[in-house]
């Protein structure tokens, strides 16, 4: 927001200085995480893969990005899983104007990965950045990996952000991270954590059956990036 309105302001048109409006922006990041005091902070946000470019601006540095993927399919039976599941309470935009499409299994799922919803969007924003030449800025961690072997995987993320291993303990895990999930319309908790890190098996063919063939070309689309 600061960056697309800040040459709107005639103040800022006569003194046109990126280097202030860096700080400025610079310092709203550092501000957000003020509160916590731990030195190092992820944030969790699908959209920093098409602001890379800008971010590496800001920063003055290498931007690093970890991005989890999942088979498609099973991200799809997700979705669908959580639909059936909020039958009494979902109030979900696209469904509210797209009524007639939500209608048909194979129709929930196009409109899920469309290029304005949340899987189609994230998607075309991993393609994308790869394609404007960020692909060393990114580690991939593949959901079925971390929880068949979570120490190989994790230490394959520290090592890709130059920090020292740290050992965890996948059998106890605790939740810390509590969001309002009710922004995203379903009615129901989204982000609730298993305690244990334990594969688990693939739901879409239960969910999806036949309509899961549809997605079966991209379903690993990152390993050909």
């Amino acid at each position: 927001m600061i960056r697309n309105s800040w040459d709107d302001f005639v103040e800022h048109k006569a003194h046109p200085l990126d280097n202030v409006k860096r700080q400025v922006m610079r310092g709203v990041l550092e501000s957000y995480y003020c509160g916590v005091e731990k030195p190092i902070v992820i944030d969790k946000s699908r959209g920093w893969l098409a602001h890379l470019e800008m971010l590496e601006w800001i920063l003055g540095k290498k931007a690093k990005v970890l991005v989890p993927v999942r088979d498609l399919r099973d991200v799809l039976a997700s979705f669908e899983k959580l639909w059936r599941q909020a039958a009494q309470h979902r109030q979900i935009k696209a469904e509210q104007s797209n009524y007639m499409q939500f209608q048909k299994l194979e129709d929930r799922l196009d409109i899920w990965c469309k290029r304005d919803e949340p899987v189609g969007l994230a998607v075309n924003r991993v393609k994308d950045a790869v394609a404007r030449g960020w692909r060393n800025c990114i580690h991939f961690i593949d959901y079925d990996a971390l929880v068949r072997e979570p120490g190989r995987t994790l230490r394959k993320v520290y090592e890709f952000l130059d920090l020292e291993p740290f050992e965890h303990d996948f059998d106890h895990v605790e939740q810390v991270t509590i969001e309002n999930d009710d922004v995203h319309g379903f009615g129901i908790p989204l982000h609730k954590i298993r305690s244990k890190v334990e594969p688990q098996p693939s739901q879409y063919p239960k969910v999806l059956g036949t309509a899961a063939d549809l997605y079966e070309r991209d379903a690993h689309f990152w390993k050909s990036l």
